[in-house]
C-alpha cells in the first residue's frame, strides 16, 4: 500500500508555514480544555473555569519543556551534552512523550501548590484530558511520515517515504487508536464513577504503558539507540517504569481518603 499523498504544510504565507503537525497540537490543547471543563462539573473535581484556563497554560509549558528535555535525556544524551544549546533548537525536531509527562507532573505540582489544589485531583483530570491530544499527535506523526513501524507483509502495510521500498506497520495509527480513542473512552467512563484520587492517573499510566509497550514491537526503534539488552526499545523501558508507578499509586492511594490529595 502506498503512503497517502498528504502535504504536511496546510498553507504558506511568505516564509511562514502552517503545518498539520503544529495544528494537531492546537487541536489537542483545545480538546483538553473542553474535557477539563466537562470534568469540572463533577463535584469531586473542585476547580472552576478560570482556574482551568490557568492550569492549561501551566500544562502546555510543562509539556513542551519536558518533552524537549526528556528527548535530550532519554534518547540522545551524548549529543546534547556535546551541544547543550541544541536543546533549544525545537525546529530540528525531537520530543519525548515520557519527558512531556514528567513536565506536566511538575507543572501540576507547581499549580497545585500555588492554587491550593490537590495534586492527585489535577493528575486525574490530566489523565482524562490527555488521550485526545495523543490521538491528534499520532495522526500528525502519520502525516509527517515519521515514527513508522517495522517491515511487514500484512496487507495494510504502507511504504513510507524515506523508509525504504518495503511496506511497514502504520504504528502511528495503532497508537492513535489505543492511546487516544480506547484510553479516552475508558478513563472518561471511570471519571464518572471513581472517587479515589490518583486512581485515574494510575490507570492512565498503566494503560498507556501497556498499550505503548505492545505497539513498540511493531514500531521501528530509534536508529541511534536500537534495542536495549537486545530485546526492548527505550520506549518500552520507560513504559515499564510508567506501569510500575501506576501500580504503586493505586496501592498507596487506596489506603487514603478520597478527599485527600
Amino acid at each position: 500500500m502506498s503512503y497517502p499523498l498528504i502535504d504536511p504544510v496546510i498553507f504558506e504565507i511568505g516564509p511562514l508555514q502552517v503545518r498539520w503537525y503544529g495544528m494537531m497540537y492546537i487541536f489537542g490543547f483545545a480538546a483538553a480544555y473542553l474535557v477539563l471543563v466537562r470534568l469540572s462539573r463533577y463535584r469531586h473535581f473542585s476547580i472552576d473555569r478560570k482556574e482551568i484556563e490557568d492550569f492549561l497554560v501551566y500544562g502546555i509549558v510543562g509539556l513542551l519543556v519536558g518533552a524537549r528535555f526528556g528527548y535530550a535525556l532519554f534518547y540522545n544524551p551524548m549529543y546534547f551534552l556535546a551541544n547543550p544549546l541544541s536543546v533549544f533548537a525545537v525546529w530540528e525536531g525531537g520530543l519525548s512523550f515520557h519527558g512531556g509527562l514528567i513536565g506536566i507532573a511538575v507543572a501540576s505540582l507547581v499549580f497545585g501548590k500555588t492554587r491550593d489544589k490537590p495534586f492527585f485531583m489535577l493528575s486525574d483530570m490530566v489523565a482524562v484530558a490527555a488521550p485526545p491530544g495523543l490521538f491528534f499527535g499520532r495522526i500528525g506523526n502519520f502525516i509527517n511520515g515519521e515514527l513508522y513501524g517495522r517491515v511487514t507483509d500484512m496487507p495494510w502495510g504502507i511504504v513510507f517515504p524515506g523508509a525504504g521500498p518495503y511496506p511497514r506497520h502504520p504504528s502511528q495509527l495503532y497508537e492513535a487508536f489505543l492511546e487516544g480513542i480506547v484510553l479516552f473512552i475508558t478513563l472518561y467512563w471511570l471519571a464518572r464513577k471513581q472517587r479515589v484520587r490518583g486512581f485515574l492517573g494510575a490507570v492512565f499510566l498503566i494503560s498507556y504503558g501497556a498499550a505503548r509497550f505492545v505497539v513498540e514491537f511493531f514500531r521501528e526503534p530509534d536508529a541511534h539507540i536500537g534495542f536495549i539488552a537486545g530485546v526492548f526499545t527505550m520506549g518500552q523501558v520507560l513504559c515499564l517504569m510508567m506501569i510500575a508507578a501506576g501500580v504503586l499509586i493505586i496501592v498507596f492511594q487506596k489506603k487514603r481518603s478520597p478527599q485527600r490529595g
